[in-house]
C-alpha cells in the first residue's frame, strides 16, 4: 500500500506501456484533399480533361478547361475543410477526457497525477464522483459503480475486495484502493476503441452517387456520339448537297477528312464536359458544410459530412432511452403523505411544519450527497442527489451522530440527530417495520391498514415509478413511524412524444433500447406514445436471444421496445435490420455501443457519453435529445432535395444545350453562344446555381414524407419529366428563335445579325434562370419559401445585373452589342413562358397523383 516509487514508475511504464489510448492517426489535409478526388462525378471531370489535353492540344479551350479546373478545385478544397474543420470541433470536444486527474499512492503519498501517467502496479484511491481510470482490482474498501458506459446497465453495481473494476466507470458511493492490472490499449476500454476502427460501409449518398455518375457518363458518351455524327454529315452530306462524287472526293482527301474528324472530337469532348455537372460536387459539399454549421447550433455536431445525408433516409432507428427519450436525472417528481396525498412539490407541505421538519430532516441528513462550495451536488449515488434536490438548499444546523449508509444488504440508510433515527430506503424492508404514522397535523397514530399503503406503491411502480420510504424512530424505540413515499423518476423529456409523433409521421420506425424491466419500461414506452396498441411489441432481452434471426425479422414491424437490454442485442438488431434492406439509425453513449454505432448507416452518439461511442459515430448528439436526432433527419432530407433541385436546374439546362449543339449543324447553326459566353454560362449553371441551391431551407412538411430506400436513384420519374419536358421546350424555343423569320422582325439587322444573337444570349440565360424557380419547388406556385433563401434571391439578382452589364458593355469579348427597351422586352418575355409550360406540367401531373416532387 506504499505504492510505487519513480525508478519502479518508469520500469513498468516502459514494460507495459502508458495510460494513453491510442487514437486513429488523423488524416492530413492533403490526404484529404486528394480522397475527394475519388468523387464519382469528379472521375468524369477528370477523364474529360485529360482527353482534351492529350489530343485536343492544339485547339485547347483554355476558358473551358478552367472552368472545369476550378470546379474541381472548389469542390474538393470545401469539402476538405469542412471534413477537416470538424475533425477539429471533435478533438476539441474531447479535450476535456484527456483534463481527467485522479489520486494515486507513489512512495507512502498520496499525489493527483493525470489518468495518462498511470502505470501498472499503481494504487489508486477511489472515492466518489471519481472515473477509474485504469482497469484493476479492488484491494481495500467497497464502491458501488456506475457500470452504464461499459454494459448499459442502469443498476449501480457493488464491488468489493478482489472484485474487478474498469476503466471509465464511474464511483457513486464510498471509498476504496484499487490495484492497476491493465493500463491504455490493454484495457478493456482501449480494447473497444481499437475495434471501432473497422472500415465503414459506403452511404446511400455515395451509392446513387455513382450510380448517377454511370448514367451521365452514358448519356454525354451518347450524346457525344451524336453530335460527332451530326457534324461529319453535315460537312460531308449535306455541305455536299448529297452529291456521292463529292462526297467520295472529301473522304479521299485525308487532311481535310482528319480535320473534321478532330473537331468532331472537340465537339464530343465539349458535350461529354456540358453534360456532366461538374458543379454538382461542389454543390454537394457546399449543401453539406452550410447546413453542418446551421446543424451545431441546434446540438448536432457532424463527424463525418455523409452522415447528414444518410441521416435523412433513416427507416429504422434504435433509440437508448435514458437522456433520450428522457430527461437522464433521476428526479423527484411527487411525495404522498402517511394519509396517501399527494403533493408534486415540497413548498406544498411546509405549511404543515412538523411533518415537514422531519422531511426535510430526512431528505439532507440522512443522505450521502451534499451541495459544494459553488451550489453543486456531489457525492451519493442518482437516488440520494435527486432527494437533495427536491428539498430547498439550506444549511445544516445538527450534527449527525450516528450514520449507516445504504448497501445492498439491508437496502435502507440512516442517520441520527437530536435522539430521532431517520430511515430512507425499500419499502419492502422498511414498511414492514413501520407500526405508526405521522399525519399532516404532526400527530402520532396508530398504522393499522398498511395495505393501503402497498396498493399505492403499486399503482406507483406499475407506470415505472421508483419508490423511497421515509421513516423515523425514537431513541431506543424498534417501531417505524412512517413518513410517506418519495416518487423518483427519470422524467420523459416534454418534446419526445412530439418527436416520436413526428418520426413516425417521417416513416421511421423508433425501438426504445433500455436497461429497464419490461414492465418499467413498456410503461415508459405507453407514456411517450411508442407503445400505442396491442400489436405493439415489447421484449426483454433473453426472450430475443432465444430467437433466429429470421424469426426476429418477421416480428420487427410491431417491435417497439428492448428491455433488460445488452449490448450486443444492438450489433445484432442492426444486422437484422440491415439485412432487410432499411438505413439504420443507433443512438450509444457507452463503451460497448461502439461497435453497433460503427455498424448502423448513422452512429448517433451522446455528447455526455464515453470518447470511444463518439469515436464510433457519424454524428454527435451534444444535447442527448430526441429531438435533435428529429433535426438532424429534417437537415438529411432538405439536403438530398436541394441536391435533386440543383440536378433539375442543371439537366434542364443541359438537355437544351446538347440539343442545340447536335441539331444545330443540320439547321446551319455553328455556334449559337461563343467561347466566353459558355464560360459564363457554365458559372451560372455550376458555380453560382449550386451556392444558391446549397441554402434552401429544412421545411417541416418534409418530415411528413416516406424515407428513400436504399434503392432509390437520385433522379426519379418526377425529375426525368420535368427535364425532359422544361428542358425539350427550352430546346425548342431556342431553335425558334434562331431559325423563325418572324423573330427576326422583331430585332434590328446588323452585321452577322449581331443584335439577335445578342438577344439570344439574353435569352439563353433568363431561360436558365426562370427554370431555377421552378426546380425549386414541385408546386404551382413557384414562390412558395423563396424568401427563406435569401442566398438563392441575392445571387438570381446578381447574376441578372451582372447580365444586363454585359449585354450593354460585353462587346466584342462577348458578342454583346445591346439593346432597345422593346427588344428587351420581347426576350424577356419569350424567356419567361417556361414558367407556364412547367405549371401546366404541375398541374396534369397533379390530376394523374403523380405529383410526388423531389
Amino acid at each position: 500500500m506504499q505504492g510505487l516509487n519513480e525508478k519502479e514508475v518508469l520500469e513498468r511504464r516502459k514494460k507495459y506501456g502508458t495510460n494513453k489510448i491510442d487514437s486513429k492517426e488523423k488524416d492530413s489535409i492533403l490526404k484529404l484533399f486528394l480522397s475527394t478526388l475519388g468523387d464519382p462525378i469528379i472521375k468524369i471531370l477528370l477523364i474529360a480533361l485529360l482527353i482534351k489535353t492529350i489530343f485536343l492540344f492544339k485547339d485547347f479551350n483554355w476558358f473551358e478547361t478552367l472552368g472545369i479546373v476550378i470546379a474541381i478545385f472548389i469542390s474538393s478544397l470545401i469539402s476538405t475543410l469542412s471534413e477537416y474543420g470538424n475533425e477539429i470541433a471533435f478533438e476539441k470536444l474531447e479535450e476535456e477526457n484527456q483534463k481527467i486527474m485522479c489520486k494515486v499512492i507513489r512512495e507512502n503519498n498520496l499525489k493527483e497525477i493525470n489518468i495518462d501517467e498511470v502505470v501498472v502496479d499503481d494504487i489508486i484511491f477511489l472515492e466518489s464522483g471519481d472515473k477509474i481510470p485504469a482497469d484493476g482490482i479492488i484491494v481495500k474498501g467497497s464502491l458501488s459503480i456506475d457500470e452504464s458506459s461499459m454494459n448499459g446497465e442502469t443498476k449501480e453495481q457493488r464491488k468489493n475486495k478482489e472484485d474487478q473494476v474498469y476503466r471509465g466507470t464511474i464511483v457513486v458511493d464510498n471509498e476504496a484502493y484499487m490495484l492497476v492490472k491493465a493500463t491504455g490499449n490493454n484495457t478493456y476500454f482501449g480494447k473497444m476503441h481499437k475495434d471501432i476502427e473497422e472500415k465503414k460501409i459506403n452511404s446511400p449518398l455515395k451509392i446513387r452517387l455513382e450510380s448517377l455518375a454511370k448514367l451521365i457518363s452514358k448519356i454525354g458518351y451518347i450524346s457525344a456520339i451524336l453530335v460527332s455524327i451530326s457534324f461529319l454529315v453535315s460537312k460531308i452530306v449535306i455541305n455536299n448537297n448529297f452529291n456521292l462524287d463529292l462526297i467520295i472526293n472529301d473522304i479521299k482527301n485525308l487532311p481535310l477528312i482528319f480535320s473534321y474528324i478532330l473537331h468532331a472530337l472537340t465537339l464530343s469532348v465539349t458535350i461529354i464536359v456540358v453534360a456532366v455537372p461538374e458543379g454538382l460536387p461542389m454543390m454537394i459539399t457546399l449543401v453539406l458544410s452550410s447546413n453542418m454549421k446551421k446543424m451545431l447550433k441546434d446540438n448536432v455536431l457532424i463527424r463525418k459530412m455523409t452522415g447528414i445525408e444518410t441521416a435523412g433516409n433513416i427507416n429504422i432507428l434504435f433509440t437508448d432511452k435514458t437522456g433520450t427519450i428522457t430527461k437522464g436525472k433521476m428526479e423527484v417528481t411527487n411525495y404522498t403523505s402517511p394519509t396517501l396525498k399527494d403533493y408534486t412539490n415540497i413548498e406544498s407541505i411546509k405549511k404543515y411544519k412538523n411533518l415537514y421538519t422531519h422531511i426535510e430532516n430526512n431528505c439532507l441528513y440522512n443522505n450521502s450527497s451534499e451541495y459544494d462550495i459553488e451550489g453543486n451536488i456531489t457525492g451519493g449515488n442518482i437516488t440520494d442527489k435527486a432527494i437533495l434536490r427536491f428539498i430547498p438548499k439550506i444549511k445544516k444546523k445538527y450534527q449527525v451522530t450516528e450514520k449507516k449508509p445504504f448497501n445492498s444488504t439491508n437496502k435502507y440508510s440512516s442517520a441520527t440527530i437530536n435522539d430521532i433515527t431517520y430511515l430512507k430506503g425499500s419499502y419492502e424492508v422498511l414498511l414492514p417495520k413501520c407500526n405508526y404514522y405521522m399525519d399532516e397535523e404532526g400527530k402520532i397514530n396508530k398504522l393499522i391498514n398498511k395495505q393501503r399503503i402497498e396498493n399505492k406503491i403499486n399503482i406507483l411502480t406499475k407506470k415505472g415509478i421508483r419508490v423511497i420510504l421515509l421513516a423515523a424512530k425514537r431513541k431506543d424505540s424498534l417501531s417505524l413511524i412512517f413518513l410517506g413515499l418519495l416518487s423518483i423518476k427519470d422524467e420523459i423529456r416534454d418534446e419526445a412524444k412530439e418527436e416520436i409523433k413526428t418520426l413516425s409521421q417521417a416513416g421511421i420506425k423508433t425501438i426504445m433500447i433500455t436497461g429497464d424491466n419490461l414492465e418499467t419500461a413498456k410503461s415508459i414506452a405507453k407514456e411517450c406514445n411508442l407503445i400505442t396498441n396491442n400489436n405493439d411489441l415489447a421484449l426483454e432481452s433473453k426472450t430475443l436471444e432465444s430467437m433466429s434471426d429470421y424469426k426476429i425479422k418477421s416480428l420487427l414491424p410491431n417491435l417497439k421496445v428492448i428491455a433488460r437490454a445488452m449490448p450486443k442485442d444492438k450489433s445484432r438488431l442492426v444486422k437484422i435490420a440491415q439485412d432487410l434492406n432499411l438505413v439504420v439509425g443507433m443512438t450509444g453513449d457507452g463503451v460497448n455501443d461502439a461497435p453497433a454505432l460503427k455498424k448502423a448507416d448513422v452512429g448517433f452518439a451522446m455528447g455526455s457519453g464515453t470518447e470511444v461511442a463518439k469515436e464510433a459515430s457519424d454524428i454527435i448528439i451534444l444535447d442527448n435529445n430526441l429531438k435533435s436526432i428529429s433535426k438532424a433527419v429534417l437537415y438529411g432530407r432538405t439536403i438530398f432535395k436541394s441536391i435533386r433541385k440543383f440536378i433539375i436546374f442543371q439537366l434542364t439546362i443541359n438537355i437544351c444545350a446538347v440539343g442545340i449543339s447536335i441539331i444545330g449543324p443540320f439547321i446551319n447553326i455553328s455556334s449559337p453562344v461563343t467561347v466566353i459566353q459558355m464560360l459564363w454560362i457554365n458559372m451560372i449553371m455550376d458555380t453560382l446555381a449550386g451556392i444558391a441551391f446549397s441554402f434552401e431551407p429544412p421545411l417541416k412538411e418534409y418530415m411528413k414524407e416516406q424515407p428513400k430506400s436504399k434503392n432509390e436513384q437520385i433522379i426519379n420519374k418526377y425529375m426525368i419529366k420535368e427535364i425532359l419536358i422544361t428542358g425539350t421546350y427550352s430546346f425548342l424555343l431556342c431553335i425558334f428563335f434562331l431559325k423563325s423569320s418572324f423573330i427576326k422582325t422583331l430585332y434590328r439587322t446588323g452585321t452577322n445579325n449581331k443584335y439577335l444573337m445578342t438577344a439570344f444570349f439574353l435569352l439563353f440565360i433568363l431561360i436558365s434562370i426562370f427554370n431555377s424557380f421552378n426546380a425549386r419547388t414541385n408546386r404551382v406556385n413557384i414562390f412558395k419559401d423563396v424568401l427563406k433563401n435569401k442566398v438563392f434571391l441575392l445571387i438570381i439578382i446578381a447574376i441578372t445585373i451582372i447580365q444586363l452589364y454585359i449585354i450593354y458593355y460585353g462587346g466584342n469579348m462577348f458578342r454583346s452589342f445591346g439593346l432597345t427597351l422593346k427588344e428587351l422586352e420581347i426576350t424577356t418575355l419569350l424567356a419567361l413562358t417556361v414558367i407556364p409550360v412547367d405549371i401546366i406540367r404541375k398541374i396534369i401531373l397533379n390530376k394523374k397523383h403523380q405529383n410526388t416532387g423531389v
